[in-house]
């Protein structure tokens, strides 16, 4: 049977980057027809034409554009659009990546549907159900037919809950296969030029910063104690701060404006010692800016991975992650949101580096082949 129609979900950018190498693939192969669903759950126009660019995406075949909300409203609000477009395009199989409320809100509708639903980048737990992510995790995994892993604690995660083990997959990482694709494309990007970071790396050496999550920016005195602890490093290593919409928001309604500098362009003329906040970066400028940093501080998922690779110091602002093979295996370390540990341990790092260990099994940028070679072989 030819041309298999498979919908592949994306809603927010970290979704972007998993996505791309499924559809690279699946395009390979004359039995699939890949359509491309874009819940618009990221909403920014401009930065997700960036990414698509930058990732070689083609445009969504699909764009449900739902735009924000709470929780219960932006899944609401997906499941009902996406419902029609499964009556409409009759899929074979539904792919949901990652952690984010259109991956939960697509593969529920899917399964009422009776539709399977694959999930790539099942398994992962921080155990801490205050994280809206673990709820969307857990959920996911319970109803998908198919549970593509990135690492053996996630197979074990599964285990554990009760998912038949015919059901998974260890199959590595779809976001390292999109880091080994772009890495040297990114070696071409200005982004240091234009910041200048080009001259001299042994004097402009300076971490990069993003930070984003609720439990960190929603709460005035955790977003001023970590604000704190990063103008204390800022005094050793300038920090580059590309912002999350939302994050510039919380620093300005709490009034904490004067913690940082606001960086209105993506050009510097001096290189201040302190917390640079600059707009968000594309793919390829924000890789090539991690790629040289001396040190990453971060509170998302998807970078402890990449730092994993690329050997960069890592300093998870979390007091869990659902990747602890970013710990035992990479570069990762946790320090939480308590100020004295990340000015600590930062300091320390900033000075002795960080032992790399090795790179995680099947972490070697094949994931999205050994994924839709499984399902051509499940059709």
């Amino acid at each position: 049977m030819k041309n298999k129609k498979i919908l592949i979900i994306v809603g927010a950018r970290p979704n972007f980057m998993k996505a791309a190498p499924l559809i690279k693939e699946f395009k390979k192969l004359t039995t699939f027809k890949p359509i491309l669903i874009h819940t618009g759950q990221h909403y920014d126009n401009e930065m997700s034409d960036a990414f698509f660019k930058d990732l070689d995406l083609p445009s969504p075949d699909v764009y449900l554009g739902v735009g924000s909300g709470t929780h219960a409203e932006q899944t609401g609000k997906i499941m009902i659009e996406f419902e029609q477009v499964c009556f409409e395009t009759k899929p074979d199989l539904v792919i949901v990546v990652g952690d984010v409320n259109s991956t939960v809100a697509c593969a529920l509708t899917a399964a009422k549907l009776s539709i399977p639903v694959a999930h790539v980048e099942a398994g992962l737990r921080s155990f801490d159900r205050t994280m809206p992510e673990e709820i969307n995790r857990v959920l996911t995994d319970q109803i998908s037919n198919y549970l593509f892993t990135t690492c053996e604690d996630a197979n074990k995660n599964l285990m554990r809950e009760g998912i038949p083990k015919n059901r998974t997959f260890f199959v590595g990482n779809v976001m390292i296969d999109t880091l080994v694709a772009h890495v040297k494309l990114a070696k071409k990007s200005r982004i240091l030029e234009k910041l200048k970071l080009e001259e001299d790396r042994r004097l402009k050496r300076y971490a990069v910063l993003t930070l984003h999550r609720p439990s960190n920016v929603d709460n005035r005195p955790i977003l001023e104690g970590i604000l704190r602890a990063l103008n204390k490093i800022s005094e050793k290593i300038p920090i580059i701060f590309p912002a999350h919409p939302r994050t510039i928001s919380r620093i300005k309604n709490f009034k904490l404006d004067d913690m940082v500098f606001f960086l209105d362009s993506y050009s510097l003329n001096n290189l201040r010692e302190k917390i640079i906040l600059m707009p968000p970066l594309g793919y390829l400028d924000f890789l090539c800016l991690m790629s040289n940093a001396t040190l990453v501080l971060t509170d998302s998922g998807g970078i402890q991975e990449e730092t994993t690779i690329l050997g960069n110091p890592c300093l998870t602002l979390r007091n869990n992650t659902e990747r602890p093979i970013t710990v035992k295996e990479g570069t990762n370390i946790i320090v939480g949101s308590d100020p004295k540990k990340i000015i600590k341990t930062a300091v320390h790092v900033i000075e002795n580096g960080v032992q790399r260990k090795k790179i995680p099994k099947y972490w070697d940028g094949k994931a999205a082949e050994r994924i839709v070679k499984i399902i051509a072989k499940l059709s």
